[in-house]
């Protein structure tokens, strides 16, 4: 059975990357720590190891909920704990009386210093104070070179995983029937909008589909994508229900409040 017909074909370049790591792991007897992955890559990285008895594949990201995570592959005899994943806790604290910093503030600094997204986890920002899970291998070159977000000056310093803020993220659980699995009737039912502006905010290039900006309104959406429109927010869709007797697509999802 080809595996690749279960997979959408932009995901056909990350699958060959699993692949390569799964052969890498068999061949070498060794660990492989992976940098931070979003929902999707997890999941198709789970599915293609599946029940694979000779390896043993674990994720960490912080926090309990955590979006992002580093996975390690490893053979099944060995021991995998927290330290294993060479992760950082950073945080830093900001002035919140004279600045307001939001979660794209802190990204963008961060990527404007020249830091990969793929080396960085989830950001958890509450009151006056931001912190976020990084690669250890970036730690020191984050705190030399991240000194501002928003013209306001911080200073970023590791400390104890045990110190973790709670996230702020609230999800609220919601249900709908679609004509059809297509992006931008999900978009209308999602958000609440008409056909043409769903079509509209497709076609700027405004949606994110698993991190991925989907320009094809026809684009179909699966069990577990991850919607991101540009100044509207984030869905995710949770479940498949089937169908309804007037033959309409049955979903629950998810908006990030």
């Amino acid at each position: 059975m080809d595996l690749y017909q279960h997979f959408r074909k932009e995901e056909y370049p990350f699958i060959d990357q699993v692949l390569s790591w799964r052969d890498e792991v068999t061949t070498r007897y060794e660990r492989k720590v992976m940098d931070f992955l979003h929902p999707r890559e997890q999941k198709i990285f789970e599915m293609i190891i599946g029940n694979d008895e000779e390896l043993q594949l674990a994720f960490f990201g912080g926090w309990e909920l955590a979006e992002r995570k580093r996975a390690i592959l490893a053979p099944f005899y060995e021991e995998i704990n927290e330290s294993s994943f060479e992760v950082d806790l950073l945080q830093a604290k900001f002035p919140q009386k004279f600045v307001s910093v939001e979660h794209r503030d802190v990204l963008g600094a961060f990527l404007s210093a020249g830091i990969k997204r793929k080396k960085m986890g989830d950001i958890v920002i509450h009151n006056d104070t931001i912190q976020i899970l990084v690669a250890s291998d970036i730690t020191t070159y984050l705190i030399t070179n991240v000194t501002s977000i928003k013209k306001a000056g911080v200073t970023f310093e590791r400390v104890p995983m045990s110190e973790r803020l709670p996230s702020q993220d609230t999800w609220q659980a919601r249900m709908a029937t679609c004509a059809s699995l297509r992006l931008d009737v999900i978009i209308k039912e999602m958000y609440q909008v008409s056909r043409q502006q769903a079509l509209n905010v497709i076609k700027k290039g405004l949606v994110k589909v698993n991190f991925q900006t989907i320009d094809q309104p026809s684009f179909l959406l699966e069990e577990d994508d991850l919607i991101s429109i540009r100044g509207k927010g984030r869905s995710r869709i949770t479940e498949l229900q089937g169908r309804t007797k007037k033959d309409k697509i049955r979903i629950t999802f998810e908006k990030l409040l």
